[in-house]
């Protein structure tokens, strides 16, 4: 029995999965961005379909979607890239903030 069941995966526009599995979106949405409960389906959407995405300066392998929800405002979706395994989501999170980054992709 799987006791950490995948809540979604899905194919990003940089041609790889990712997973998020339900810990890890508790773990957002009760301690880290509880904002975002409820969200699942924009965490998805800014997977799918994002705006833009950047790597990350600090760590090659890992990617950052953003998807605008408003005026100066972003969703972000923080995942590490592995070439050899299903890609995991990090982190999400409401932003005014496009961090630095190279730019991977844009829409």
């Amino acid at each position: 029995m799987n006791t950490n069941p995948i809540l979604f995966a899905v194919e990003t526009p940089l041609d790889f999965v990712v997973s998020l599995s339900e810990n890890r979106w508790q773990l957002i949405v009760t301690q880290k961005h509880p904002v975002l409960a409820g969200q699942e389906e924009l965490i998805k959407l800014t997977l799918e379909d994002p705006d833009e995405i950047r790597r990350s300066k600090s760590d090659e392998r890992v990617y950052l979607f953003y998807r605008t929800t408003g005026t100066k405002r972003w969703t972000c979706v923080v995942v590490k890239h592995q070439d050899s395994e299903e890609s995991f989501l990090i982190t999400a999170y409401p932003t005014d903030a496009i961090k630095e980054g190279d730019i991977l992709w844009t829409r």
